[in-house]
């Protein structure tokens, strides 16, 4: 079995309380993280071989963060130091990194330095079986989102799997690029493409039917989500499988959630989830991206994959952090517990 390589910036979430109090206590919660990290630390969690590549300043932080992912037994050896400081965004507890609220601190960090033409791909690549990457990266800079092109046409070269997440962050395009003047070329490497029907208009052009989902009812998100999926595949060839996550409030601090998977033509869908208050949204897509990848590469059908990725997500809901720290035994209980 070959390496899973995530590739994406690796930052540090500063968390203030929404009263101020860290202004009294002198002191701002932090967890490590990043969307393609969080789903590196999933996958070494549950004992799939897996590297990270980021950028890193040469630093004491530095130094304790490559130790800190060893620990986790992510693979650190692509990582290159360069440049000068971590990115950095503030988020209050609870909060959708979607959230308005969102605070990014991230220009002129080591990742946002990285150029096209600097990057030793075969040597990066060697032994990696999957690569992952999301729709943040090409969202930082015309050079960030070159050296993902520039990725995509080894990997693929190298008939390496290839996952993407339509993750959307709109505060962070601003280089003069609209997403959908950039993401599809970089879809058509992609084996596995996930996200959500709104993101996939937003960041792929695929249309969206706004009377299909207006009124948030489930049979009619479904409807969008095939019509999506066949559109996906029809635009891109190469992806096989789409993915859909559906995450809605419910009541004052829960969620409703349930998710899809289009492949061979079928449309399946999770089970749901249903909770009046849940305790940190961050990371949540990351975690049902990273089931996604441990289910197809572990050979699991398609149907495992989607139950084990949306449980997986679930529960993350619940974990104070960036990542998961979720076994698979405790993810498969939960998938039983929870069953209709």
């Amino acid at each position: 079995m070959g390496k899973v390589l995530s590739f994406g910036e690796l930052l540090l979430r500063i968390v203030p309380d929404t009263e101020g109090k860290w202004l009294q206590e002198n002191s701002l919660p932090f967890f490590v993280g990043g969307a393609e990290l969080n789903v590196a630390s999933a996958l070494a969690l549950w004992g799939v071989p897996t590297s990270y590549f980021t950028a890193l300043p040469d630093n004491l932080l530095s130094k304790q963060l490559i130790g800190y992912l060893q620990e986790l037994g992510i693979g650190t050896e692509s990582i290159p130091i360069q440049g000068d400081r971590i990115g950095l965004y503030y988020l209050p507890k609870g909060q959708d990194v979607k959230n308005a609220g969102v605070i990014y601190d991230r220009a002129g960090s080591s990742f946002a330095g990285l150029t096209p033409g600097s990057i030793d791909w075969d040597s990066v690549f060697e032994g990696v079986d999957w690569f992952h990457f999301s729709a943040i990266c090409p969202a930082i800079n015309q050079n960030v989102a070159d050296v993902c092109a520039e990725a995509l046409k080894v990997a693929s070269y190298k008939n390496i799997q290839i996952s993407l997440d339509l993750n959307y962050r709109a505060k962070l395009w601003k280089y003069g690029k609209d997403p959908v003047e950039v993401m599809p070329a970089l879809a058509a490497h992609c084996d596995l493409i996930m996200g959500n029907v709104w993101a996939a208009n937003k960041m792929l052009g695929m249309p969206l039917q706004e009377e299909l989902v207006q009124d948030i009812e489930k049979e009619k998100l479904l409807q969008h989500a095939q019509l999506t999926s066949e559109e996906i595949l029809r635009a891109f060839p190469k992806c096989k499988t789409v993915a859909n996550t559906f995450r809605f409030d419910h009541g004052a601090k829960g969620i409703r959630y349930f998710t899809t998977l289009y492949t061979h033509r079928e449309l399946l869908v999770s089970q749901e989830y249903v909770v009046n208050e849940i305790l940190d949204k961050v990371g949540s897509g990351d975690c049902f991206m990273a089931g996604l990848i441990y289910g197809f590469h572990q050979g699991h059908s398609p149907k495992q994959t989607l139950e084990f990725a949306t449980a997986a997500a679930f529960k993350k809901l619940f974990i104070l952090s960036d990542a998961t720290t979720s076994t698979v035994a405790e993810i498969e209980e939960t998938i039983q517990e929870y069953a209709n």
